[in-house]
């Protein structure tokens, strides 16, 4: 709509413009901030980092893009994971960055997802996903493509063996092998 918006009022407002009621996008690190009780957060598997088993070059190498979403968003690949209390019920929550080149679905993304899942299943907890991907990452190939079939089976396991509920949320935009995959089983 046009109007000037501070950070501070939005951030109360959880990004919903006051003027016209549209909902702006949010980041991962904002969104843990409204979903998680406060002080409760724990990160897990943060040290997780790509490689460059392929050697992709476009207009730049994978490394050098790579390297500039990490300057640019504080964050190894395009999802935070972690532990936290909603309303004092403990949780496993993963939160996709689309900051980080598009929220795309490389391996560490992959295997995050899949740690968090094993991890939620283990230890009982309820499991939800916040998706914001623009689906699998180019230049990871086939690597980033098996993650659908590794994220799927842990779920099934998750779901169908352990009786464990999994929310899936949908933010925008959410494509292609993410939806594919993982968010549409939720």
């Amino acid at each position: 709509c046009g109007v000037i918006l501070y950070i501070k009022h939005l951030k109360k407002q959880h990004y919903v413009c006051i003027e016209c009621g549209s909902n702006l996008r949010i980041n991962s690190t904002d969104r843990i901030e409204n979903l998680i009780d406060s002080g409760s957060w724990r990160p897990l598997y943060e040290t997780i980092s790509p490689c460059d088993p392929l050697k992709f070059k476009d207009k730049k190498t994978y490394p050098d893009r790579l390297q500039e979403a990490q300057k640019r968003t504080g964050f190894q690949d395009a999802i935070q994971t972690g532990t936290g209390l909603i309303n004092n019920v403990p949780v496993a929550l993963g939160v996709m960055a689309f900051d980080f080149m598009g929220g795309s679905m490389g391996s560490v993304v992959g295997e995050k997802i899949t740690r968090l899942i094993e991890y939620a299943t283990k230890k009982g907890l309820t499991l939800i996903l916040v998706c914001a991907s623009g689906g699998a990452r180019m230049q990871e190939g086939i690597l980033s493509l098996m993650q659908m079939a590794k994220i799927s089976a842990a779920l099934h396991i998750h779901q169908s063996c352990a009786k464990l509920l999994y929310i899936s949320i949908l933010t925008s935009p959410t494509t292609g092998g993410v939806t594919a995959s993982f968010a549409m089983l939720g």
